[in-house]
């Protein structure tokens, strides 16, 4: 039973680290489509054409859907909308190197929101990775000075709210089918920036191709498989663990750009990437590499032979 759980945990991380590439893709994607699309608009085409996929790919699955999986979804689209909204009204006033630094800070949240609502002290392992993931981003994003523009204090409002986010998840998926719960939450998300675009927003004269296919990587990828991918996922693992893996999209974010934008790699950003990866180690494996005080005593005590 406890191989199954490590081996369930196991997958669980490799499937976030999944999530956290393909994240890390759709900054490029979301940056392509905002040249031509109103952020509102992008977010609805998104979110709306998630929700029916996944509601048209397991429409047998959603009719067994039950009144507390409907709030639970609710309550996370609600939350989807406004962080969601946030981070893409941001990018249009910030870089995204910046906006990679600052959405980050959401790792160092997680554990203070956790311990807030499911009374889950985190332990000095979590608070020491964090603060390196904060550190190893900061490194690997910022190209000058850190000022909190418009565009910035947005993106770390968003931080805010994806990390009460990743907690809810965590606490829903224990009791809650991901289907039910992913597929309501885009569909609640998709129809209120739609509200939003239609309220606040011109309407779209012209796409460009360019645009089309960013939206096309963002409502398969982007959205349909790595919402339901993570809300699965973080059944078996911590919301603290889940939300360093997931930060690892703005290193990918950064390596992409380098083979596609042709961005020039520093030692910096090598730093940063080491920094980082070293979180999720320190993250993983806690006490059974970092216990220092444990190896002090291992390393004195008697042997069997004295």
């Amino acid at each position: 039973m406890q191989a199954l759980t490590k081996d369930k945990a196991l997958m669980a991380d490799i499937a976030l680290l999944i999530v956290a590439i393909i994240w890390g893709g759709g900054f490029i994607a979301g940056k392509i489509a905002l040249f031509t699309m109103t952020p509102f608009y992008l977010l609805s085409f998104r979110f709306l054409c998630s929700g029916l996929l996944l509601g048209i790919i397991f429409f047998k699955k959603m009719k067994t859907i039950d009144r507390k999986s409907v709030i639970s979804g609710i309550i996370l689209g609600l939350s989807l909308y406004i962080g969601q909204t946030l981070q893409t009204i941001g990018l249009k006033y910030t870089t995204a190197g910046k906006q990679a630094f600052l959405l980050a800070s959401y790792t160092i949240i997680v554990p203070f929101i956790s311990w807030i609502i499911v009374k889950k002290k985190p332990d000095i392992y979590s608070f020491f990775a964090g603060l390196l993931t904060l550190i190893g981003i900061g490194l690997l994003s910022l190209q000058g000075g850190l000022s909190i523009s418009y565009g910035d204090s947005l993106s770390l409002m968003f931080a805010v709210v994806f990390a009460f986010q990743i907690v809810l998840i965590g606490i829903y998926v224990k009791n809650i089918n991901p289907i039910h719960l992913t597929t309501v939450q885009l569909l609640i998300a998709g129809t209120l920036t739609l509200i939003s675009a239609l309220i606040f927003e011109p309407s779209i004269k012209s796409v460009t191709t360019d645009a089309v296919l960013s939206i096309g990587y963002l409502v398969i990828f982007n959205t349909t498989i790595a919402f339901l991918v993570q809300n699965i996922a973080q059944k078996y693992t911590s919301d603290t663990h889940a939300s360093i893996i997931i930060s690892l999209e703005s290193v990918f974010g950064f390596l992409l750009s380098i083979v596609l934008m042709k961005e020039v790699v520093t030692l910096r950003m090598i730093v940063g990437c080491i920094l980082i990866f070293t979180a999720v180690i320190v993250s993983k494996t806690k006490n059974r590499i970092f216990n220092f005080k444990h190896l002090f005593k291992k390393i004195h005590s008697p042997s069997i032979n004295e």
